[in-house]
């Protein structure tokens, strides 16, 4: 394909999807994906990108791949990696992602730290560094920014989350004053047992109309999942499933975008349980 095209292609989904070209603050992890992009009220790997105060709930040394193939096309990939390492109070965590192909690329790394107050309450806080290069004419930018999360279990049934990306309002470059997007969201789950999960979420950039999402996560059996998911503005639906072998766990995802087309995506996960750990049912990964 035409580098010209595939780039207008780009800026016409920031567009479509009411963002700037910074995509790269996209959810991570085929769980998020298959439910429709809710992330605030989970806590497992992806946590250290989604909403770091999850991160304070997780307590198995872990690591992840995820790739995403969007709209079917390898020049808007985009691929992420995680790192979890527990502590006594919570959990570090590292995550890298880019997307794009060389033409423009965006690319991210952050490291981050959710600390637990209590069972029920927890708080996390991320600094990232950006890169955005589009062609040689234009050049690299770099810049640094942040996020900061909230989880709190309300009861046994009801977990409230909250995440603002950029709360600093970071400049993206110099020209028309041009900044980083800054990103709110507040999330609200209901598990009706420990087999299923209904989930909603608002998600707000400050220059944007909000996005609403929904999504639900059903345990067929101990080892299965099967999760789906709407958003609005625009309008997107998403279906996927969970898979845990042993010390693995195997996620797949496949969203529609009603214009854009589908997105598959992928992701595996290993964990390092401890036989304790490891024989108790969870209603997150």
């Amino acid at each position: 394909m035409n580098k010209f095209l595939l780039i207008t292609a780009l800026l016409c989904y920031a567009s479509i999807n009411n963002a700037t070209a910074q995509v790269i603050n996209d959810p991570i992890g085929a769980r998020s994906t298959a439910m429709g992009g809710i992330t605030t009220t989970l806590s497992d790997l992806w946590s250290t990108n989604n909403n770091q105060a999850g991160l304070g709930f997780v307590e198995d040394l872990s690591a992840g791949l995820y790739y995403e193939n969007r709209f079917l096309l390898k020049e808007t990939s985009y691929k992420a990696g995680a790192f979890v390492l527990p502590t006594k109070t919570g959990a570090f965590g590292v995550s890298v992602a880019s997307f794009g192909f060389t033409e423009f690329m965006e690319t991210r790394a952050g490291l981050s730290y959710g600390l637990k107050f209590s069972e029920k309450f927890a708080v996390g806080v991320q600094m990232n560094y950006l890169r955005t290069s589009l062609t040689q004419e234009f050049g690299s930018k770099n810049s640094v920014t942040g996020a900061v999360g909230l989880i709190g279990k309300l009861s046994n049934e009801i977990t409230l989350g909250a995440h603002i990306y950029n709360p600093t309002r970071s400049k993206l470059a110099e020209y028309d004053n041009e900044r980083i997007p800054t990103v709110m969201k507040l999330g609200l789950d209901y598990r009706f047992s420990d087999k299923l999960i209904f989930a909603l979420e608002t998600e707000k950039d400050i220059d944007f109309d909000p996005v609403v999402k929904f999504g639900i996560e059903y345990r067929i059996i101990d080892i299965l999942y099967i999760r789906g998911g709407i958003s609005n503005n625009p309008t997107s639906s998403a279906f996927g499933f969970g898979l845990i072998m042993k010390n693995f766990i195997l996620e797949a995802s496949s969203s529609f975008h009603q214009t854009l087309g589908m997105t598959p995506g992928i992701s595996l996960i290993y964990k390092k349980s401890d036989s304790k750990s490891s024989n108790k049912v969870k209603t997150d990964f």
